[in-house]
C-alpha cells in the first residue's frame, strides 16, 4: 500500500512539474508553438502533453488557435494587483477539490430572481451520478442550493417570493406548500444548510451550504448524491466538507 501511495504521489508531482515547465517554456518563447515542439523540447510524451495542454487551455493559461498554443489571459490575471477574479474564478478550484474529495457532483449556485443558476459545476466520475446543467436556471424551492438561498432572504423579500413565484411539482416529494416550505427555510436559516430528498430528481439527495462574503449571501455550495449511496456517514462527511469549503470561499 505504501508503494502504491508513493507511486501516485510521484506521478502527481511529475504532472505538476510538467505543467509548470509548459507554462514557463511558452512564456519564455513568447510565440505560438505546436504541441510537437513543446513535447520535444521538454521530453514529455505526446499522450501526457495532450491532457496537460487541454487543462491549461480550459483554465485560460494558454489559448489554442488551430494547432498552435500561446499565452492566455489567465497568466495575466495571476500578475494582476486589482481584483480581477470573478466569483466563479474563486469558487472553481474549491468546487473541483470538493468533487475530488467526495467523487460526487458538486456545484456553486447563485441566485437569479426567483431561480438559481450553477456558475461552476463538477460531475462525479462514478457510473451512477447526477449532472447539474451549467447555465440553466432552476427552481429555488425544489433544490437544496435554492432553499438555503431562500432562507437567507430578508422577511419582506421572502414574502414577495411566496406571492410571486410559481412553485411547480417536479416529483412526488416536491414541497410547494408555503407553510411546510417556511418550516424548512427556518431550519436552514438556523443551521446554514438545506437538504432535499428526491424533490427535483428521483433518486437524488441534495445538500447545500450558504456562502456569505462580507456578511452578504453570494451563493451556495451544493452536493448531489444518488440515494443508493447516501447514508448517515456520507451525510456527515458531506456536511463537514461543505462547511470547510464555504469557510475557505468566505475567507474565514
Amino acid at each position: 500500500m505504501t508503494d502504491i501511495l508513493s507511486s501516485a504521489q510521484n506521478s502527481q508531482v511529475k504532472s505538476a512539474t510538467r505543467t509548470l515547465d509548459i507554462i514557463e517554456y511558452v512564456v519564455a518563447h513568447n510565440r505560438p508553438m505546436v504541441a510537437q515542439e513543446i513535447a520535444t523540447a521538454l521530453s514529455i510524451p505526446v499522450s501526457s502533453l495532450s491532457y496537460l495542454l487541454s487543462t491549461l487551455v480550459e483554465r485560460q493559461y494558454l489559448v489554442r488557435e488551430g494547432r498552435r498554443y500561446s499565452c492566455g489571459p489567465g497568466l495575466a490575471r495571476l500578475q494582476s494587483t486589482n481584483p480581477g477574479f470573478t466569483l466563479a474564478d474563486r469558487a472553481a478550484p474549491l468546487v473541483r477539490t470538493l468533487r475530488v474529495q467526495l467523487d460526487e457532483t458538486t456545484s456553486f449556485f447563485v441566485r437569479d430572481g426567483w431561480e438559481i443558476e450553477a456558475i461552476v459545476t463538477e460531475s462525479s466520475e462514478q457510473a451512477l451520478r447526477y449532472s447539474v446543467p451549467q447555465g440553466r436556471r432552476l427552481p429555488m424551492h425544489a433544490l437544496a442550493a435554492g432553499k438555503v438561498l431562500l432562507a437567507a432572504l430578508p422577511p419582506e423579500e421572502l414574502d414577495r417570493y411566496f406571492a410571486e413565484s410559481e412553485r411547480r411539482h417536479f416529483a412526488e416529494a416536491t414541497i410547494t406548500d408555503e407553510k411546510r416550505l417556511r418550516e424548512q427555510l427556518e431550519e436552514a436559516r438556523r443551521t446554514g444548510f438545506a437538504m432535499t430528498d428526491e424533490e427535483f430528481s428521483l433518486g437524488i439527495v441534495g445538500i447545500a451550504r450558504l456562502v456569505t462574503i462580507d456578511g452578504e449571501p453570494v451563493g451556495s455550495l451544493s452536493v448531489a448524491v444518488p440515494k443508493v449511496r447516501f447514508d448517515d456517514d456520507l451525510h456527515a462527511r458531506v456536511a463537514d466538507l461543505l462547511d470547510r469549503t464555504a469557510d475557505l470561499l468566505e475567507g474565514n
